[in-house]
């Protein structure tokens, strides 16, 4: 049946539901009846692009799968390789694709905090750098092992194990993003060492050109060239961007748009200096990330991005060779996929274990990084064309791309469990984590306050304690503290404080138990199941309750109905920002206006010395 006979069926009179999917699928046929007849353009390339997109996610929503994996099904499908041919022109729709990723690192960039980056110190600095060295080094010798080697003019081997030591910022940062996990210890270690891949990267490619005649001058020039436009980025930021944001920030459409201008101002430079275009965007984004504005950005990017890094990986999907004309090279992809996740493990944890970042941090890091990259298609794609290597090793690449995108989604979907089974085996082999290197007598904190969990809430609560007076009645409970977290830099910071801290995993029974739980009067949990691991509050007070009987529970809600089911499972008290927020609003307007202009200007000025005064340890 062609698509002009499907297009001519109808489906019968039902559901406003039924009614937009049957407009889906008439739009999605016109599209393909143009691309048919001959007259695919790059809006029906889009059109098909974007609605198949829309089918596939509808359908990975209904079988419970990640979205980018639906977005990956629905390239296949439209492409010609494996699917219906529906978008044989890649080219349609790669260069609209490309603005997506250059898009998504622009709003990794405006999240960044330098300051936590800078806090990872060593662990960040000495993973990033050997994470690189090292994969190489067992690529070089796996891929010998399958017969891949150098000479003749090819350059097979190579290419391989540089590859292979490269993993995918779209792929990670998507799915780190999407739960809520970029600002996390493992997360910011994560996008740490993919920077520094993204400057191995740089030096790839400016080798690559001259591969059998390397210069020094050319990479040392790619890394002044690199300088020089953190450079500019940093004296625009400073010296005229302010003035230029200030001018349109009480208008909210330019302020995006300027953004986006800056954005792609610093993408045009870094094309100018044959640099990475991503690369600019990222530094565009870092920039301008301690504006006051870069919020307000951020949520009004996000819908633009998503729709263009949709474009992306549906296009990365249609690039998926048919795995049954080349059966043997599939093999070896599926080999090579194993080995490049063991490979991260083993460049990864290691590292950040003798740095004392616990099994979880470390494991956790490895298993984001479990993928190839797609800069590793354009450095085997610009390869292929030097004859540097032949198609078969462009085939191996990216099906492990494939592969790999594939398992580390759910890798990363499900990493907590994973690092809990591998935390498991690893303390079996007498690798502890931090949790179990404290001493016996430390197990009974004989704490009367535990807190689950230590976020923004819980920081500010402790700021709260620290500054009471000595003669204020609460000014004691600091002491009555025990906090649990698996956060080793919250472990180290609220040491320094006085406040007693157990290094552990608050979803684990056991971690409660040896932290003492049983023992207090109180448990407070004030994260919100958004941001929680591995659990969420309705099941923390059941755990709680089976514990310690008599304690008194404090959990977190975000919605009115949560907060039900939560006082209906036996907390005793449910912290609803949202309404707190809301009642404290109404008094600060009351306060506003009924009080004299010189009285507010006057609490307003010490509201902000106080807050400029204030140190949290999570800010």
């Amino acid at each position: 049946m062609s698509i002009s006979q499907i297009i001519k069926l109808r489906p019968p009179t039902v559901s406003c539901r039924t009614a937009a999917w049957a407009t889906v699928f008439v739009l999605f046929a016109k599209c393909a009846m143009a691309a048919e007849s001959g007259e695919s353009n790059l809006v029906s390339s889009v059109g098909i692009a974007i609605l198949a997109a829309t089918i596939m996610s509808f359908v990975g929503h209904l079988l419970k799968q990640p979205l980018l994996l639906a977005y990956i099904a629905a390239g296949v499908f439209i492409g010609p390789n494996i699917g219906f041919g529906l978008v044989a022109n890649l080219n349609d729709i790669e260069t609209i694709s490309h603005i997506g990723l250059i898009l998504l690192l622009f709003l990794i960039g405006l999240e960044i905090d330098m300051k936590k980056l800078k806090e990872s110190g060593k662990s960040l600095v000495v993973s990033g750098l050997s994470q690189f060295i090292i994969c190489v080094v067992l690529g070089l010798a796996f891929f010998s092992l399958l017969g891949y080697g150098i000479g003749g003019g090819r350059y097979d081997l190579l290419y391989l194990a540089a590859c292979c030591a490269l993993s995918s910022t779209a792929i990670v940062v998507k799915l780190l993003y999407g739960k809520f996990e970029i600002d996390t210890l493992a997360g910011r270690i994560t996008l740490g060492v993919l920077v520094f891949q993204d400057i191995w990267a740089i030096i790839l490619l400016g080798i690559q050109p001259n591969l059998t005649d390397p210069q020094i001058l050319t990479i040392l020039f790619s890394f002044i060239k690199g300088a020089a436009l953190v450079g500019i980025s940093l004296f625009f930021s400073k010296y005229i961007l302010p003035r230029l944001f200030r001018a349109v920030s009480k208008v909210p459409e330019l302020v995006l748009v300027s953004s986006l201008g800056w954005c792609f101002f610093i993408c045009g430079l870094a094309g100018f200096l044959d640099l990475s275009l991503e690369m600019g965007a990222l530094i565009a984004g870092i920039a301008i990330s301690t504006f006051p504005y870069n919020l307000d950005v951020i949520a009004k990017v996000i819908n633009i991005r998503d729709f263009f890094v949709t474009l992306f990986f549906v296009a990365l999907g249609m690039q998926i060779p048919n795995p049954l004309n080349t059966p043997g090279i599939l093999a070896i992809a599926g080999i090579s996929s194993l080995f490049l996740i063991g490979s991260r493990f083993l460049s990864i944890y290691p590292a950040l274990y003798l740095l004392k970042n616990g099994n979880r941090v470390s494991i956790l890091t490895s298993i984001n990084l479990s993928q190839i990259s797609e800069f590793s298609l354009v450095i085997t794609a610009l390869g292929l064309k030097a004859g540097h290597i032949g198609q078969d090793v462009m085939s191996v690449v990216i099906f492990i791309f494939v592969i790999t995108s594939v398992v580390s989604t759910y890798m990363i979907k499900f990493s907590d469990t994973l690092q809990k089974a591998c935390n498991t085996v690893l303390q079996k082999i007498g690798l502890k984590d931090i949790e179990t290197q404290r001493d016996e007598d430390e197990e009974q904190s004989g704490k009367e306050i535990a807190i689950l969990g230590f976020h923004r809430t819980a920081s500010s609560f402790i700021r709260e304690l620290m500054d009471m007076s000595k003669n204020s009645p609460f000014a004691a409970l600091k002491d009555k503290i025990v906090v649990v977290d698996f956060n080793p830099e919250v472990h180290s910071t609220l040491q320094t404080m006085g406040i007693k801290v157990i290094y552990g995993d608050i979803s684990h029974p056991d971690t409660l138990h040896h932290a003492g739980i049983h023992g207090v009067k109180l448990v407070i949990s004030t994260i919100p199941d958004t941001i929680l691991v591995g659990t969420d509050n309705l099941r923390l007070i059941s755990q709680i309750k089976d514990i310690s009987p008599h304690a008194k529970i404090i959990v977190t809600a975000e919605s009115v109905q949560r907060a039900l089911k939560m006082y209906a499972e036996g907390a005793d008290y449910v912290l609803l920002p949202r309404v707190l927020t809301a009642k404290h609003l109404i008094s600060m307007i009351d306060k506003i206006l009924s009080t004299d202009w010189p009285d507010l200007k006057d609490a307003l000025h010490n509201e902000v010395r106080e807050l400029g005064e204030r140190g949290e340890t999570i800010r």
